[in-house]
């Protein structure tokens, strides 16, 4: 293991994975130094690097075993992560506003998890919805986003059998995290309520209406409305 600084650490997963360590996990700074390795990574062309993929503290880097060098990715990717370093957050963090329908048939978890915590259901949806939540990463499928910042009081776990097809838009929770199913699949996370957004979709550019270091707002919504913004996408092909 080769260490890059007290925060940073280098292993070779397999012989084709390097993964990166770069703090501690559920950390706003280390989910920060996250988003800028991977967008320094990503940017600096590393020969043989075939994939990137970020997590809560970590990278996972995959390359090409085709005239890999292990020594030398090593020099590559620490040179990569000097210059992430060096980055700054000049940018403006994107606010990304996403209506929420927690009611009836949007939320079929909704009354458990709410029983589980002692609280109504008007309680649990303004909770959820308090929030101003980050996009730690995408992963698990294309275009869900996990997303940190779940009020504690209403941490709830998976559930014991995942369902064999989650309703896409569907939004859950599963411990202390929050996140939306954005593409057709199965899945074990509790759905408290469902968004009409279309949140992925191959023909866009960029496909997923999240991205990593994004903030979230959930905009509570009636069925009523739910249904109505349904139809108008329908409409609209």
């Amino acid at each position: 293991m080769v260490n890059e600084s007290p925060e940073t650490q280098f292993a070779w997963a397999s012989e084709r994975h390097l993964r990166l360590a770069l703090g501690e996990a559920g950390s706003p700074q280390t989910q920060d130094r996250v988003r800028r390795a991977t967008a320094a990574l990503e940017a600096a062309g590393l020969p043989g690097l075939v994939g990137v993929t970020p997590a809560y503290a970590t990278i996972l880097l995959e390359f090409d075993l085709n005239g890999l060098n292990a020594e030398r990715s090593v020099v590559a990717v620490r040179r990569a992560l000097s210059a992430s370093v060096e980055q700054r957050a000049e940018t403006q963090t994107r606010i990304v506003e996403i209506p929420v329908c927690y009611e009836g048939p949007c939320a079929p978890d909704a009354p458990e998890v709410a029983r589980m915590h002692g609280i109504g259901l008007p309680t649990l949806a303004r909770l959820h919805a308090a929030p101003t939540y980050r996009v730690a990463f995408i992963g698990f499928a294309p275009g869900f986003g996990y997303l940190s910042g779940l009020p504690p009081q209403i941490a709830t776990p998976r559930l014991p059998s995942p369902r064999v097809r989650v309703p896409v838009g569907s939004v859950a929770i599963a411990g202390e995290q929050t996140g939306i199913y954005a593409t057709p699949g199965a899945g074990g996370w509790r759905l408290i309520g469902r968004t009409p957004l279309v949140m992925f979709d191959a023909r866009r550019t960029p496909p997923a209406r999240l991205a990593a270091g994004d903030l979230v707002r959930f905009m509570p919504i009636s069925l009523a409305e739910f249904e109505a913004q349904m139809r108008g996408r329908a409409v609209d092909g």
